[in-house]
């Protein structure tokens, strides 16, 4: 993460910024409702994937105040529903959990090896597993009143579909914006 004087700077803040504005987007804006019997709807979006290549790009502290304020500034600007401060945990976490996985991974080895698939693969799947699957599934159970494992199945469902589908267009993305990351 590129810093200047122990701050981040503002070429870094301006970067995140337009990747807030797309997470919003594409969460409240570009998505897809899929009824399903038992459960109202499955809202399918690629609001996740800037956040978590906010993390990947800007590493762990960045990536949480990109998720931060896309999902403050995106609940003010369109609700989906009641407030809840998990999502905005879960929010923050899309991008500290690849931010930490970068840290991991080390500044060791080529652009091109840091961001291999497989890496990439990994750090999304973790990342889904425990937001998507976990705490986001907690979140719905407390707010609506639904059994954590009734909601689960269709949830996994989506992650099986979406982890892979995610880690192609990161790995893709990462592939054409590595001049634009602090991490190189």
């Amino acid at each position: 993460m590129q810093r200047e004087g122990g701050k981040i700077n503002l070429r870094t803040m301006v970067k995140a910024g337009f990747l807030v504005a797309i997470s919003i987007v594409m969460t409240r804006f570009a998505y897809i409702m899929v009824p399903l019997a038992g459960v109202s709807a499955l809202r399918i979006s690629f609001g996740d994937v800037p956040l978590m290549m906010s993390g990947f790009m800007f590493g762990p502290l960045v990536g949480g105040l990109t998720g931060l304020a896309a999902d403050i500034i995106g609940f003010l600007i369109n609700p989906q529903g009641p407030y809840h401060p998990g999502f905005t945990l879960s929010s923050i976490l899309w991008g500290v959990i690849p931010g930490i996985f970068m840290l991991m991974y080390g500044n060791n080895g080529s652009y091109e090896s840091r961001f291999s698939f497989k890496k990439i693969l990994l750090a999304v799947a973790v990342t889904a597993v425990v937001i998507s699957l976990g705490l986001n599934t907690y979140w719905l159970s407390n707010l609506y009143g639904k059994g954590f494992f009734i909601l689960l199945p269709t949830r996994v469902i989506v992650a099986l579909i979406s982890i892979p589908l995610h880690s192609i267009i990161i790995r893709y993305l990462l592939k054409y914006l590595k001049n634009y990351a602090s991490v190189s």
